[in-house]
Formats: structure tokens, C-alpha cells, sequence
């Protein structure tokens, strides 16, 4: 699963320490997410989500294997 979450935090300035707090999350958490390491729990992407008052599917990309 792809996903725009660097990209989208960037453009609201904010940081990775920034979010992972109101998440509630390590700021570990945020980077492997960002890097594709780690897919995030579906109350984690709902979190995110609501965060930027986006979709979950604005955030993160499906891709099924070919």
C-alpha cells in the first residue's frame, strides 16, 4: 500500500513529532509510515484521516498485486 501522508503533512507544515502527539503515536511510527514500512491499523488510518479532514482512501493507496 502506497500512501501521501509525508506529502500532505508537509504542505499543512507540520512535523513528524507534531503528529505523531496528537496521534498518539511514536514518531518512528510516522516515519516507517511514510516510507511504506509499515501499513497502519485501520483506527490509525481513520485517525490520520480525520486529522486532515480527508478520506481515508485520499491518504492511502490500494494497489493489488498483478
Amino acid at each position: 500500500m502506497k500512501n501521501r501522508l509525508e506529502e500532505i503533512r508537509k504542505q499543512q507544515g507540520i512535523t513528524q513529532e507534531e503528529l505523531a502527539s496528537v496521534l498518539e503515536v511514536s514518531r518512528q511510527t510516522i516515519g516507517s509510515l511514510e516510507n511504506g514500512r509499515y501499513n497502519p491499523s485501520i483506527l490509525l488510518a481513520f485517525k490520520i484521516a480525520r486529522y486532515f479532514g480527508m478520506k481515508i482512501e485520499d491518504i492511502f493507496i490500494y494497489e493489488e498485486d498483478q
